[in-house]
């Protein structure tokens, strides 16, 4: 393997990465988002920390329970970054 076939999939592998580790955090945001504006509009509270403290506790929640799937998922990353280095430049 050629180091600029290396690196084009280790930047696509990252990329992929960066979209899966974020994803329970955005979409939990998303839905609470959601949520919180049925909630605002059903009852015409129009309170700006109303939609802000909810997301920011749950995606907080979030990164903690998926904090060692996540450490594990870069860290699987990281080495298989760092072993095709070595490999590509032998």
């Amino acid at each position: 393997m050629s180091i600029q076939d290396f690196i084009v999939q280790i930047t696509n592998e990252a990329i992929l990465i960066t979209i899966l580790v974020s994803l329970p955090a955005i979409l939990l945001s998303l839905l609470i988002g959601v949520a919180v504006a049925i909630f605002s509009a059903t009852t015409q509270i129009q309170e700006q920390s109303l939609s802000f403290v909810p997301k920011m506790i749950a995606v907080f929640a979030v990164i903690a329970i998926t904090g060692p799937w996540i450490g594990a998922t870069m860290m699987r990353f990281a080495e298989r970054c760092l072993g095709g280095f070595v490999e590509v430049m032998r």
